[in-house]
């Protein structure tokens, strides 16, 4: 038997040019940023991921994949050594998916292209951690909530756009009522809200935050806490504002003015809805001017909810979390509520100890 030699062809082919690499690398953005789409993310977060992406390249002049956990040290252990923890996890995060993806898709043609074994640069070693020091979002009071939505109310009868005004207050009051997330909500369509189910109605949360960016988690939220006569009033006398006809269900439940080319209403932005709140903070409840977001309000219908007895176990299935220990988070309790539990206690103790007395 004789051995022949054989030879990789690919040791012989030419390696790709300067210009055939950028169209490569352009073709290789698009198609992660369709990826993360068919994956179900929201545009804000692929948005915030290509932009993360192209801030280090930038810095890096060259492919990503050509990064080395040297670059990488470099990079986080260095030029945005001073940024927010969050800005750094998040930036070290959309590395890893984009990595990811080049290893899954392009592992072999990359190699093919450029001799190069694609490798993420991030490891255990120099990884940055999401941990950050924890910061209280500590909630208005029922009465200020109550403050601001009634000013907000009696701002609707004499504001120059109803249409609008009235769409900004319903969301929020849907983060206040039920913890609804303004991207959850801005995502929900008339079809969405199913009166026939529950006592109430719940709605059909088909964009609900995914843990660890593995993408939408669905969830039916019940129309409890007076949101269900909030959103019936907002489709009744508000919808048909913006839609010729609101019975539509594919329609958006909260359209924006703007419409799109085949007519039908665009959905307003995430920002829209954060900065109609603060303004109408800055307007109704002053001293909450500058830090009342709609995260807040998910704070302050957590802990309002288990203040009236709502046990740990369904706010953490309201407000669509996967760990408890989350959820345990969003409670504060004001005024007396862990003094009255210990007085409590004690009157227990004691009682006991009188018996035993007698």
């Amino acid at each position: 038997m004789v051995l022949a030699v054989v030879r990789d062809l690919r040791d012989h082919r030419m390696r790709a040019t300067v210009d055939e690499l950028v169209d490569f690398e352009t073709d290789v953005l698009a198609g992660f940023v369709l990826a993360r789409a068919s994956a179900g993310l929201v545009d804000s977060t692929i948005r915030n991921d290509t932009n993360h992406l192209e801030l280090i390249r930038d810095w890096f002049g060259r492919p990503l994949w050509e990064m080395q956990p040297a670059d990488a040290d470099a990079y986080f252990g260095k030029v945005i050594r001073e940024a927010r923890p969050s800005t750094r996890a998040g930036r070290a995060a959309a590395l890893g998916v984009y990595f990811d993806f080049l290893e899954l898709r392009h592992k072999i043609e990359l190699h093919n292209l450029t001799g190069r074994v694609v490798e993420c640069p991030l490891d255990e070693i120099n990884r940055p951690r999401a941990a950050v020091d924890p910061q209280l979002r500590v909630p208005p009071t029922a009465e200020e909530v109550e403050q601001l939505f009634a000013g907000w109310r009696e701002e609707l009868i004499t504001c120059r756009k109803f249409g609008p005004a009235a769409r900004n207050y319903a969301v929020a009051r849907l983060a206040a009522d039920v913890g609804l997330r303004i991207n959850e909500a801005r995502m929900l369509d008339l079809n969405d809200v199913r009166w026939e189910l529950g006592r109430f109605g719940k709605l059909n949360v088909r964009h609900g935050k995914g843990s660890r960016r593995k993408g939408p988690k669905p969830r039916l939220v019940p129309l409890i806490n007076g949101a269900d006569r909030s959103l019936r009033w907002f489709i009744e006398d508000v919808l048909g504002l913006f839609v010729t006809a609101p019975t539509a269900h594919e329609t958006a439940l909260f359209p924006s003015e703007r419409k799109n080319a085949d007519g039908s209403c665009m959905r307003a932005t995430a920002d829209v809805y954060r900065r109609s709140l603060a303004e109408a903070a800055d307007r109704h409840l002053p001293a909450w001017s500058g830090k009342l977001t709609p995260h807040v309000l998910r704070h302050f219908c957590a802990s309002e909810l288990y203040l009236s007895g709502m046990n740990l176990f369904a706010i953490q299935e309201l407000l669509g979390h996967a760990w408890t220990a989350t959820t345990a988070r969003y409670i504060h309790v004001h005024a007396t509520h862990v003094e009255d539990a210990w007085v409590t206690g004690q009157r227990r103790v004691a009682d006991r100890w009188k018996g035993l007395a007698r």
